[in-house]
């Protein structure tokens, strides 16, 4: 009989083989999904007193894991939208082990039947005009992070980037002659290019005069020259985003992230009559159908649609009581 591998050789091997060498998952994939196994592993040596090394497949069960997707709830507070992508990870191992370990079938399908948290979808946040022009007049350009953050803000903006693909990105993978554009290697290892505006092809031509502070550092590198964090990221656009709110009250009440100015660039292509499917290619969406949360959030498109129809007709009234004696036989 074939001895079941341990939990930390089918662990190191979905890492390694199913994710690297397999699917070549993005840096930002095999982050993620080690974020949710650290986070796991951590909730499991406090649920069992048992060192992480030392665990069996037959202690990771689906009580454990939903227990585990509960505390996320409970405990850190974070939204179903984020228990969902931890679920996806376990799931994603689960699928791997079901073939490295077969005779664990049923506990592995018990996990896998652990469903997604459905959630209420609001509307996709984004900046208006004003808004955007604020946020670009925040940093302080008499010095060097201040033309950093304008620069990669207006880059934001103007091509939609996600997070890590602004993160990422490499001086080669601008190009500022004619046909100027900016090239990445995007979700589901798909690359493509955006083309620049004027304005925007100006400000990084600036930029890339600034002197290196390390050799290879990114585009938008920090301090040190290095790669900037998810949480960097986030640190620039929220401490630009109260600067403008002084200009513009309207920011006040709006979280400026990454994910929204990547909003911003869609609704303005929307608002300026670009198709769906286009759209779709500038950002780099799977599917055409992904683009449809933009047309649902124009509330300016729906007015527009308004406008070219022919409402039904209605007639102004007052409220008038019924005759009592006719209330009382309606009410028999």
């Amino acid at each position: 009989m074939i001895a079941c591998p341990t939990f930390a050789t089918l662990l190191e091997g979905f890492f390694t083989e199913r994710l690297v060498r397999q699917r070549r998952a993005s840096p930002h994939t095999i982050a993620s999904y080690r974020d949710t196994f650290r986070l796991l592993l951590t909730f499991t040596r406090q649920r069992l007193h048992k060192e992480p090394s030392r665990l069996a497949l037959d202690d990771i069960d689906a009580p454990l894991v939903a227990a585990f997707l509960d505390d996320l709830e409970d405990q850190r507070r974070v939204t179903a939208r984020t228990r969902n992508l931890r679920l996806t990870a376990i799931h994603s191992f689960f699928r791997y082990a079901a073939y490295e370990a077969p005779t664990h079938a049923g506990q592995i399908q018990r996990v896998l039947a652990i469903p997604a948290k459905r959630f209420d979808r609001g509307l996709v946040p984004f900046l208006t005009r004003p808004e955007v022009d604020a946020l670009l007049s925040a940093p302080d350009q008499r010095t060097w992070s201040g033309r950093r953050d304008h620069a990669l803000i207006l880059l934001a903006v103007q091509t939609g980037l996600r997070l890590s693909e602004l993160t990422g990105l490499q001086r080669d993978d601008v190009h500022l002659g004619v046909g100027a554009h900016v090239r990445v290697l995007g979700k589901g290892r798909k690359e493509r290019c955006t083309p620049l505006s004027k304005s925007t092809r100006a400000v990084l031509t600036a930029w890339m005069r600034e002197p290196a502070k390390a050799t290879g550092q990114p585009l938008f590198p920090n301090a040190s020259g290095g790669r900037l964090s998810a949480h960097g990221m986030h640190y620039i656009l929220a401490k630009h985003a109260a600067t403008a709110s002084k200009a513009c009250p309207s920011l006040a009440d709006k979280r400026v992230t990454p994910h929204v100015l990547r909003h911003t660039t869609a609704m303005d292509l929307l608002h300026e009559g670009v198709e769906q499917s286009v759209i779709a290619l500038w950002l780099g969406h799977e599917s055409v159908e992904t683009t449809q949360i933009y047309i649902e959030a124009n509330l300016a498109m729906k007015e527009k649609i308004l406008e070219n129809t022919i409402p039904p007709t209605g007639m102004p009234g007052r409220y008038k009581p019924e005759d009592t004696l006719l209330a009382f036989l309606k009410g028999l």
